[in-house]
């Protein structure tokens, strides 16, 4: 059995957690193979969905309904035990968070295929191990065994324990009760409206109705027919299909925890487009029998509840509440059992014994008694005050320390730092007796028959290369890395920034097979991942002109003469930059097989069509969000990729920009990447800038303003922000503290060179027990760059696009040797590699998107490098 759990036990009043794996107080069952593969599922049609899927064998069944008893949870005051199953959406860990801080202890997360019928049985019958479950949303149909896993089993046999279903949970509770599950009228996903109620526990102390204030977020395709509903089925909330717009980012200016105040909501009505517009014109749609789509029912004898709607989402209003009621839901309703269950027995309240039996359910993760080899580090810096200025800026410093060569060089450039964006660059180049190149290729995975790993090439500062296959792959290697280094720190004390030396480099988009993905349809012609282990390095404080000089050396040698070398040609720089940028006129960037032109990956035609395809998977309920890309492509003669980056640089300067030279592969990177990835401080916060909504510049001051108000009163950019933004809150509370997960910044929109785009913060704070290259496993790829539920849109998109993305959607940047770490996201890049250079683009499509404007977005997002490689040339 392959389970990923949270402890739920708490050892003191301090709510503890940690990565845990059960330890099995019976024998293993054996586990019965009765879901189907998706290739062979019949799909429902949205008109025969009434007959209910046979998930476990008859004789099991029956087995378990004999030898089901009551036995009461012996519940913890102050403490609720819930089971949260994942349908493998990437909105679970919000709903964790939420419940993690409302019950008092963090819930049980299983996806909805790692226990068996018996198992789970086992764990509520036998060991009494939670007081409620928890059904999470998920891509897919109630009525594909595939998607829902053992849920609809839970729903039909566990009478005697509360339940809440969200989104796909709540289809299936209807759907396991006889009830259609239907196309809605159109998909709405991202999008809220106003939800209204009958007042039931549930919803108790939550307003109702229009104007009300109770908006809610809606991430669905599928409806619970309300004409089918099952006299044990009591609607309990509904809406219209009238959606509203979410507008402005001051709505977060007093925004703490989740829930989002009435008047801190600002909706426009004479904005609101009519419903069935946006893609719901290019695709037929079967229509719900009433005008109001229901939002919640419940069981008429069960405490068995589903809401449509998502309260975890950051915009819905009094979603925490709901949780809360929820809570109380099961608080009674284990009082009443005990009431009529236990006549006159006094329950056992002691904190302990309450927890006994669900604590035989978990063991502490064993520390590994591997022997490691620790490697104790020793920093010294020297800070220049004001300098930066007096020799010509970063760029200046840069080519005339290292660009002369400009091999193995790396820059790290916030060429844009207006609005405080960005604050600091690093640069260097091949360093002392610790400098290395990683170079790591995944296993051929293009059958889909490999099991992972791939091989890492080192090659020392003395030009001495070894290869080894890494059967755990590059990321865990990284892992054991930076953990394996020693230091002190109040060497770096004084150092404004958190990047002291370590690795420099990218992580390339497939890598993401080391992320929860099984495999890659496509081979990337450039390594999955290179990096430089930097010994020595340049800081340039943007906000102060300080310029700094570091070097790292193991404790038995000496680097002086390192900073002494450089400190002297530091101070005698020119400021001059004799750098040939040569000609640049404008020309328009051009698709086609022309010389002087990019080749596009797929034509126009192609690329829409593939648009309409998306939308179909979100029309099916597949995805909510699916990010498409293609890539251009030139050949190119032998150029000075120094001279193009900073070409790049100049025309479209960006905060996360990049250079990065790795000549034993041919291979150069030039990067004006807007987007922040994710970073970690050395405070241990984690923060995460995703960019969803672009919009071209306007000619003119006014033309501009109109262009930066309709991206931000965009009903369909603002969809495309809030669903990443929520699956970044889910990413970092897979890894951060219960509650600390916060959005500061909500849709902002930020002006660049060429472009408007549409950004939002997400911050939490990382929990001891997690790594910092275990948050980058549960964020990578970026959610900006895949769509949400992360793991099938990645699997829909592997099938749509016709090659790898290589470098491009992956991350550029440091893992520093404290283990704290800053990514970009690798947009506006281009890539050169072996006489060829290539520029990724994308959109996210979403239920509102127009495929004629998505390719023309597309367009848009390719033109900066584009255009720079061909003035360049």
């Amino acid at each position: 059995m392959n389970m990923s759990l949270r402890l739920i036990c708490p050892t003191s009043e301090a709510m503890q957690y940690k990565n845990v794996n059960p330890l099995l107080s019976r024998p293993s069952f054996t586990r019965v193979s009765c879901f189907m593969k998706r290739n062979v599922c019949n799909r429902y049609d949205g008109r025969n969905t009434s007959v209910y899927c046979q998930l476990m064998h008859d004789h099991l069944e029956e087995s378990y309904k004999r030898k089901k008893k009551l036995e009461l949870p012996l519940q913890t005051q102050g403490f609720v035990r819930t089971l949260l199953i994942d349908n493998y959406d990437s909105y679970t860990y919000n709903i964790y968070q939420e419940l993690s801080v409302i019950n008092g202890v963090p819930p049980v997360v299983i996806q909805n295929d790692d226990w068996t019928w018996e198992e789970l049985c086992y764990y509520l019958y036998e060991e009494n191990a939670f007081d409620n479950i928890v059904l999470s949303p998920g891509p897919g149909s109630p009525a594909c065994p595939e998607d829902i896993g053992i849920c609809l089993q839970i729903l039909r046999e566990c009478r005697d324990i509360p339940i809440l279903g969200v989104c796909l949970g709540h289809q299936a509770l209807g759907y396991v009760h006889g009830a259609q599950v239907v196309h809605a009228s159109e998909p709405v996903h991202g999008r809220l409206s106003e939800v209204e109620h009958n007042g039931c526990q549930l919803f108790q102390g939550i307003p109702s109705g229009r104007n009300s204030g109770f908006k809610v977020v809606r991430y669905h395709s599928l409806v619970i027919d309300s004409e089918s509903l099952p006299e044990v089925l009591i609607p309990i909330a509904w809406t219209s299909s009238r959606t509203l717009p979410f507008i402005g980012s001051e709505v977060l200016d007093k925004y703490n925890g989740h829930e989002l105040q009435t008047d801190q909501s600002i909706f426009l009505d004479s904005l609101l487009p009519e419903a069935g517009n946006g893609s719901s014109s290019l695709v037929e749609y079967g229509q719900t029998r009433n005008a109001r789509v229901l939002m919640g029912v419940k069981h008429s004898t069960r405490p068995h509840y589903g809401v449509q709607f998502h309260p975890e989402s950051v915009a819905t209003c009094h979603g925490s509440q709901i949780f809360k009621n929820f809570r109380e839901i099961t608080d009674d309703y284990w009082l009443r059992c005990r009431s009529s269950y236990n006549k006159g027995k006094h329950a056992n309240s002691d904190a302990h014994a309450q927890v006994s039996s669900a604590s035989r359910l978990y063991r502490h993760l064993v520390h590994n008694n591997t022997e490691v080899n620790y490697k104790s580090l020793k920093l010294k810096w020297r800070k220049f005050d004001h300098l930066a200025g007096q020799v010509g800026g970063a760029k200046s410093i840069f080519c005339q320390l290292f660009g002369q060569e400009a091999e193995n060089t790396f820059w790290l450039d916030s060429s844009s730092t207006e609005m405080g964006r960005a604050r600091f660059s690093f640069m260097g180049g091949k360093g002392g007796s610790l400098w290395k190149q990683l170079t790591f290729r995944l296993s051929d995975q293009s059958d889909g028959s490999s099991k992972g790993g791939g091989h890492l090439s080192l090659e020392d500062s003395e030009g001495c290369v070894k290869t080894i296959f890494l059967e755990g792959g590059f990321l865990d290697y990284l892992n054991k890395e930076l953990q394996s280094y020693r230091y002190e720190k109040d060497e770096y004390e004084g150092l404004p920034f958190d990047f002291h030396g370590g690795y420099v480099g990218y992580i390339g988009y497939d890598l993401k097979a080391e992320c929860g993905v099984t495999c890659n349809h496509h081979k990337s012609k450039t390594p999955d991942a290179c990096f430089f282990f930097a010994d020595n390095l340049v800081a340039v404080d943007h906000k102060y002109d300080d310029v700094y000089l570091l070097a790292i050396h193991e404790e038995s040698s000496s680097i002086s003469q390192w900073l002494d070398d450089t400190e002297e040609k530091l101070l005698s720089l020119t400021g001059s930059v004799r750098m040939d940028l040569e000609r640049q006129h404008s020309h328009p960037s051009t698709f086609s097989s022309h010389k002087a032109g990019f080749a596009a990956e797929k034509s126009k035609e192609q690329y829409i069509r593939d648009v309409k395809k998306c939308l179909n998977y979100i029309r099916d309920g597949e995805s909510y969000e699916l990010c498409l890309t293609t890539q251009i492509r030139k050949p190119v003669e032998v150029l000075n990729s120094l001279g193009l980056y900073l070409h790049l640089r100049e025309r479209n300067p960006a905060p996360y920009a990049a250079w990065l030279n790795f000549p034993k592969e041919d291979l150069c990177i030039c990067c004006s990447s807007p987007e922040r990835f994710l970073q970690l401080d050395r405070s241990d916060m984690l923060e995460a800038k995703p960019i969803k909504g672009t919009i071209a510049r306007g000619a003119t001051e006014e033309e501009d303003k109109q262009l930066k108000l309709k991206l931000q009163l965009s009903e369909k950019d603002q969809a495309e922000n809030l669903m990443i933004v929520d699956l970044l809150r889910n990413d970092l509370g897979r890894v951060c503290d219960p509650g600390s997960v916060d959005v500061p910044h909500l849709m902002e929109v930020q002006s660049y060179a060429t472009v408007h785009t549409m950004v939002s913060t997400i911050r939490g704070k990382k929990r001891s027990d997690i790594s910092a290259v275990d948050c980058v496993k549960a964020a990578f790829p970026g959610g900006s760059m895949t769509g949400a539920p992360k793991l099938r849109s990645m699997e829909l998109l592997d099938s749509l696009e016709s090659c790898s993305r290589g470098i491009y959607s992956g991350c550029i940047g440091f893992f520093s040797y404290n283990q704290t770490f800053d990514l970009n996201i690798v947009i506006r890049t281009v890539v050169i590699h072996e006489g060829e250079a290539s520029i990724g683009a994308g959109g996210a499509i979403v239920a509102l998107s127009n495929p004629e404007d998505e390719y023309e977005e597309m367009i848009l997002k390719t033109k900066a490098p584009a255009n720079t490689v061909i003035d360049y040339e």
